[in-house]
């Protein structure tokens, strides 16, 4: 079926969701789906005028959490209860995931991608050559770049409704440290260093010091920016307490290599590791 006319079915048993009895509805959903498992469709992908969200792709993700049947699905000596299964053929698709990493069905994986024990939500995609390290997650919808590094722990926030939502993108060659999160749509431009603990949200005050005067941004981490974790005073009724923020120290150096470690990066800029 071609995609206009999966997304006008889609979006229809969105709005009016009895039409999923209707069978194009509901194999327009599928169908989606299936595209999504192997990367054929994105949740957001990049043009030439910037990142553009398919709302009507995430519109048949949750509609398949409505037409999908709860199932007992076993793996080995494991056993779920769910409605969506794992992704299957990996070995076919070039992505190595080691035991007990888990993939939901409708996240995609390049070839040359690698899981460590971690979790890709349904939706997500994820670049070949990226590293999704211990005990990492990324969450529905999220698009991970090539050559990226989730070092251990990292969360990565998954972002549904409102469908027109833009979700987490970490752009190509990214280095995220452990334990940080990235959440509710925020936007990490290429070959960003993001610092062990750092916290992103929407509303995060994304302070850079690297310069004469204060620049802040909020939902953005520049390309190529070192980020640490921060904070800033601000008065409240009881008195003045530090408020958590993050702060960009400078640019990553030409001279140092793509892949490159997160503490080499950072005392680049004399910080303690």
């Amino acid at each position: 079926m071609a995609y206009p006319q999966l997304a006008l079915l889609v979006s229809e048993a969105f709005e009016h969701r009895n039409l999923l009895t209707d069978r194009r509805h509901s194999e327009a959903v599928l169908e989606t789906i299936d595209l999504l498992d192997r990367g054929l469709v994105r949740v957001a992908e990049p043009t030439a005028e910037g990142w553009i969200v398919h709302a009507w792709v995430k519109q048949a993700i949750l509609l398949y959490f409505t037409i999908a049947s709860m199932t007992v699905h076993e793996v080995g000596p494991f056993e779920f209860f769910d409605k969506i299964p794992l992704k299957r053929n990996l070995q076919a698709q070039g992505v190595r995931v080691v035991p007990p990493g888990t993939v939901r069905r409708g996240a995609f994986l390049e070839a040359g991608a690698i899981m460590m024990p971690s979790y890709v939500n349904i939706g997500a995609w994820v670049g070949s050559g990226t590293m999704v390290d211990t005990w990492a997650t990324v969450g529905s919808c999220a698009q991970i770049g090539r050559n990226v590094h989730l070092a251990g722990g990292v969360g990565i926030g998954g972002v549904l409704e409102p469908p027109s939502a833009r979700p987490v993108i970490v752009e190509d060659g990214c280095f995220v440290g452990s334990r940080a999160i990235i959440v509710e749509g925020v936007h990490i431009e290429a070959e960003a260093v993001i610092g062990a603990g750092v916290i992103l949200t929407s509303s995060t005050a994304i302070l850079d010091v690297s310069g004469p005067e204060l620049v802040e941004y909020r939902g953005r981490i520049p390309a190529r920016s070192v980020v640490i974790p921060g904070t800033r005073q601000k008065q409240f009724p009881a008195g003045v307490f530090g408020v958590p923020c993050a702060l960009i120290i400078g640019q990553r150096k030409a001279s140092t290599d793509l892949k490159t470690s997160l503490n080499q990066a950072l005392r680049d800029f004399s910080v303690a590791v």
